[in-house]
């Protein structure tokens, strides 16, 4: 090996190390159950490709899938963020037990989820009793699980070292403020009713490509989606708004946060009324 590859070898190490620091530095247990979740992926797609059970028209394995990815984005994006906390907070206690809480719940959830996906079964909306009961204890886990994006937004908003621009600053918050009261709005009402589907087949191989919604009826998870990405949705219009407008210039982003909750529920009363999102073509 010439000393030229050993260097590259040593820089790319190095590199990596600064990735990896720069994901688990400020909230450690956040960044690992995140970059956990996204290699949990790799096996579970292997299973998507030779195990070909279906469950209501779809893979079985799509939906650990998805809630691996979508647990790896949210707990990363949680990890990017506690570099914004007040000074000492992962210190104390009481933010100790509920990270900690928050993560046991995440692993737990996608154990749950992955085990349904080997027996074949539904991990939600399962009409057994042990699924009735996993359902309601699973529920309890997914609030706590989100409501880690309200205390961010509680502990940023009222960190007054902080040093960033206003207006983006304000996106932050409101975008993890409104994250948790938007998903317990769209969650627990497809949960009192038992299905996400309103109206249409109901058959998962009918939906919209990738994200599986239908496409012939109603489908209260694409207001669910909408309302778990408010933490991103509004920071990137943040950055944007500072460009435009100009960093102390906060109205745009209280003007779209309000507009992105109407959305939220617009988008989530077409549903219920049994229209789909993007109709099928034709």
């Amino acid at each position: 090996m010439t000393t030229a590859m050993i260097e590259d070898a040593r820089f790319i190490t190095m590199d990596r190390r600064r990735a990896l620091d720069a994901i688990t530095r400020h909230e450690p247990a956040f960044g690992v159950l995140g970059l956990m979740m996204l290699a949990l992926m790799a096996p579970t797609l292997f299973a998507y490709l030779v195990d070909e059970r279906t469950f209501q028209g779809v893979n079985v394995w799509l939906k650990p899938l998805k809630f691996q990815f979508s647990l790896a984005v949210y707990f990363l994006t949680l990890a990017f963020f506690a570099r914004w906390l007040p000074a000492g907070t992962r210190d104390k206690r009481w933010y100790r037990v509920f990270a900690a809480s928050a993560v046991l719940a995440a692993i737990v959830e996608i154990l749950w989820i992955g085990g349904a996906a080997a027996m074949g079964t539904s991990s939600h909306f399962n009409p057994t009793a042990f699924g009735q009961a996993i359902y309601g204890a699973m529920g309890a886990a997914a609030v706590l699980i989100t409501s880690v994006s309200a205390v961010y937004a509680w502990q940023i908003a009222r960190n007054g070292a902080l040093r960033l621009p206003p207006a983006f600053r304000e996106s932050v918050v409101l975008g993890l403020a409104l994250t948790l009261p938007l998903t317990l709005l769209t969650a627990g009402v497809m949960s009192s009713m038992g299905s996400h589907w309103v109206g249409g087949t109901q058959a998962g191989s009918e939906g919209l490509a990738l994200m599986g919604w239908a496409r012939d009826g109603g489908d209260l998870r694409v207001a669910h989606f909408f309302a778990t990405h408010a933490m991103h949705f509004l920071p990137v219009f943040g950055l944007l708004s500072v460009a435009l407008f100009g960093p102390h210039e906060r109205r745009p982003v209280r003007m779209v946060a309000a507009a992105f909750s109407l959305f939220v529920i617009l988008v989530f009363a077409q549903a219920l009324a049994g229209s789909p999102f993007l109709p099928a073509l034709g």
